[in-house]
């Protein structure tokens, strides 16, 4: 059987980039048992509620809902288990010296497939205030605008 190549998104945390400013994003291999892995393949993840934790030099992900794979038996997962992340010691002291200060903290952004293992991408977030949501929000909207006004000047509409 041949190896699997690429990328296969499972799910995304799109919340996330409007909630917080993303300074840093790190890519992490998980700790699964073999039904979460199952699961994940049939695309059945949620980054809703997650976030993650530095514990004792490990970093753990929590509230990362991995569904119940249905043809599991009794050896099936707990849906919303704390799961291990694999990083390499310099990023886990890298991201434990700033997480220390106020304000920020990892939240999980995407979770996928890379060659047939299991990944997610954390990032190192600053919570957004309302102020800021609204100013993204904004320059989201014109520059929307002036992509809008090139393309009909482009097919000479105006």
């Amino acid at each position: 059987m041949p190896k699997e190549t690429g990328t296969k998104p499972i799910a995304q945390n799109k919340k996330a980039r409007h909630e917080y400013t993303i300074l840093e994003t790190y890519e992490a291999g998980m700790v699964l048992t073999g039904t979460e892995v199952k699961s994940l393949r049939e695309g059945r993840a949620s980054l809703i509620d997650g976030f993650a934790t530095i514990t004792d030099n490990e970093v753990w992900l929590h509230k990362v809902h991995i569904s119940e794979y249905l043809q599991g038996t009794w050896t099936n997962h707990a849906a919303r288990r704390p799961r291990k992340l694999l990083l390499h010691r310099q990023e886990i002291a890298k991201i434990q010296v700033t997480t220390r200060e106020s304000g920020f903290s990892l939240v999980p952004l995407k979770l996928y497939f890379k060659d047939g293992r299991a990944k997610v991408e954390i990032g190192l977030a600053r919570g957004k205030k309302t102020w800021d949501k609204r100013q993204d929000l904004a320059k989201r909207d014109a520059d929307r605008e002036l992509a809008r006004a090139a393309g009909r000047r482009f097919k000479g509409i105006d």
